[in-house]
C-alpha cells in the first residue's frame, strides 16, 4: 500500500513538473521585525519590487520584536535554512560581523551580482555604522533611526505648559504639571530603556558609554557609563518613579501605545514611532529632540543611530544573491528613499533622497520627521558619539535594563545599579572578545 502510495505521488510530481512553465521565479526570504504601520510599508514595498520585474519574488516574513528576529534567524541558519535577508538591529552589529561564514558582505554581494553601488551615496552618519574600518559595508542600511521626544501638544496645552521642554530639569517640571492636570499614571516614559536612558543619554552628553569609541575601534572595549552624571539621572528617574511622575516604559517598544493613547503626553523612543503615532493619535503631536542636562558642558553633542539594517545571509545559490542585490538597488532609488522616509519616519539612507525631501519644501510641513536628522548632524560626531558596537550587546541591554529596573524598584542605589550593570557588561565583553578573535 505505502509503495503504491509513493509511485502515485510521483506521478503526480511528474505531472506538475511537466505543467510548471519553463521560466520558474526565483524566491528570496526576507524576515523582518517592523510592527502597526511599517509592517504595512515593508509589504507594500515587497509588492512593488515584485510587480517591477518577473524573475525574483520578495516574500517578507514578521518574526517578532528585533531580538526574536535575531535570533530566530542564526537558529535557522545554524539549522541549515536561514532567510536570504534578515533584518537586525544596530546592536547586533558587532555579533553579525563576527558571523564569519554566516553572512554575504554587502559590498561583495552587489559586486558579484553586477549592481551599481556607490557607498559615498548614502548618509555616512549611518553607513559609518554598519562598515568596515575600510569602509566596505556589510549590511544594507534600512530603517535608520534617533531616538526622539514624543509631544502631546493638546495636552501640554491643558496642563498650562506654553514651551515643549528643552532640559531634563524642564522635562521634570512639564511631568509634575502633566500629572497634577489629571495624568495619574504616567507623567513622562520612554521605550528602550537602555537605549534612552544610557546609549542615547551618554552620546547626546558627549560622554562615553565604553572605551575605544564604544567599540568601534575594538572588541577589547571597556564600559565607563557609571560616572556622577549616568548616577545623578538615574536617581532622578528613581525619585519621580514613586508617584508616576516619570514611568517605567520597558526595555524595548511594547509600550509605545501609552503615548498614542493618551495616557503618557511626553514620551521617549524612535524617530521610527512616526508612521503607527499618525495612524493611532487623535491629538496634535510632533517629536522635538532629547532633553539634556544644560550644566553639562557642551550638552547637547550629537544622536546616534538606532533601527536596523539588513544582513544578507550565506550559503546561498548565486541567482538567489542576484534576486537580492537586484531587491537592495530597487531600494534605493531617490524617489522610492524619500517616499519611505516621508511615510515611515525613518531617515532617508540616501543623500538625494534627503536633499530630494528639502528641495520638495517636506520639513517646513513636516517638521517631526526633520528632528532625528537634527540631532544626528547636531555637531561633529566625537569618539563618544559616532555610535556604538559592543559584541553581545543584545543580552547586554537585558542586563543593563534588569540593573535599571532593580534600581527603580528601590532594590538598588542608583550608583549599585551601574556600578553593576557595568561590571557584568564588562565581563559578557571578555567573553565575547575570546569567540570574537
Amino acid at each position: 500500500m505505502a509503495f503504491r502510495q509513493f509511485g502515485a505521488a510521483a506521478a503526480v510530481t511528474v505531472a506538475l513538473a511537466l505543467a510548471t512553465p519553463a521560466h520558474a521565479v526565483t524566491e528570496i526570504q526576507w524576515w523582518h521585525a517592523m510592527t502597526g504601520g511599517n509592517n504595512d510599508i515593508v509589504n507594500k514595498l515587497a509588492e512593488e519590487f515584485n510587480a517591477s520585474q518577473a524573475d525574483y519574488k520578495v516574500v517578507p516574513s514578521y518574526k517578532g520584536s528585533y531580538p526574536d528576529t535575531m535570533n530566530a534567524g542564526i537558529a535557522a541558519f545554524r539549522a541549515g535554512n536561514a532567510p536570504h535577508i534578515m533584518q537586525v538591529f544596530e546592536v547586533g552589529t558587532a555579533t553579525m560581523m563576527s558571523a564569519t561564514g554566516a553572512i554575504k558582505p554587502v559590498y561583495q554581494l552587489m559586486k558579484d551580482a553586477g549592481e551599481p553601488f556607490d557607498p559615498k551615496a548614502y548618509l555616512p552618519t549611518i553607513t559609518g555604522y554598519y562598515s568596515t574600518s575600510k569602509g566596505d559595508m556589510l549590511s544594507f542600511p534600512f530603517n535608520s533611526s534617533s531616538m526622539v521626544m514624543w509631544i502631546n501638544k493638546d495636552e501640554l496645552k491643558k496642563a498650562g505648559i506654553t514651551e515643549i521642554p528643552k532640559t531634563w530639569p524642564e522635562v521634570f517640571d512639564a511631568a509634575k504639571k502633566l500629572k497634577a492636570a489629571g495624568h495619574a499614571t504616567c507623567g513622562f516614559s520612554n521605550a528602550w530603556a537602555s537605549w534612552a536612558h544610557i546609549e542615547q543619554f551618554s552620546a547626546w552628553h558627549n560622554v562615553p558609554i565604553g572605551t575605544k569609541a564604544n567599540g568601534l575601534d575594538g572588541f577589547d572595549a571597556e564600559l565607563k557609563f557609571n560616572s556622577p552624571l549616568h548616577v545623578k539621572h538615574l536617581q532622578n528617574l528613581i525619585d519621580l518613579q514613586k508617584d508616576k511622575t516619570y514611568d517605567y516604559g520597558g526595555r524595548t517598544s511594547t509600550n509605545e501605545a501609552r503615548f498614542g493613547s493618551g495616557e503618557c503626553a511626553i514620551f521617549l523612543t524612535s524617530s521610527g514611532y512616526y508612521a503607527t503615532a499618525k495612524g493611532t493619535a487623535k491629538f496634535d503631536f510632533t517629536s522635538a529632540p532629547m532633553p539634556y542636562y544644560p550644566d553639562v558642558a557642551g550638552a547637547p553633542q550629537n544622536s546616534i543611530i538606532g533601527g536596523a539594517s539588513l544582513w544578507v545571509m550565506g550559503g546561498k545559490k548565486p541567482e538567489e544573491y542576484k534576486g537580492v542585490a537586484k531587491f537592495f538597488t530597487f531600494l534605493s532609488d531617490t524617489n522610492r528613499q524619500a517616499k519611505l522616509h516621508q511615510e515611515s519616519g525613518y531617515l532617508p539612507i540616501t543623500k538625494a533622497a534627503y536633499e530630494k525631501s528639502i528641495k520638495d519644501g517636506f520639513y517646513e510641513k513636516n517638521p517631526t520627521l526633520q528632528t532625528p536628522l537634527k540631532e544626528l548632524t547636531n555637531k561633529e560626531p566625537t569618539e563618544n558619539s559616532r555610535g556604538l558596537r559592543f559584541g553581545n550587546m543584545v543580552q547586554m541591554r537585558d542586563l543593563w535594563s534588569e540593573e535599571i529596573e532593580a534600581a527603580l524598584a528601590g532594590k538598588k542605589s542608583a550608583k549599585e545599579a551601574l556600578d553593576s550593570a557595568v561590571s557584568r557588561g564588562n565581563a559578557m565583553l571578555r567573553a565575547f572578545e575570546k569567540t570574537a578573535k
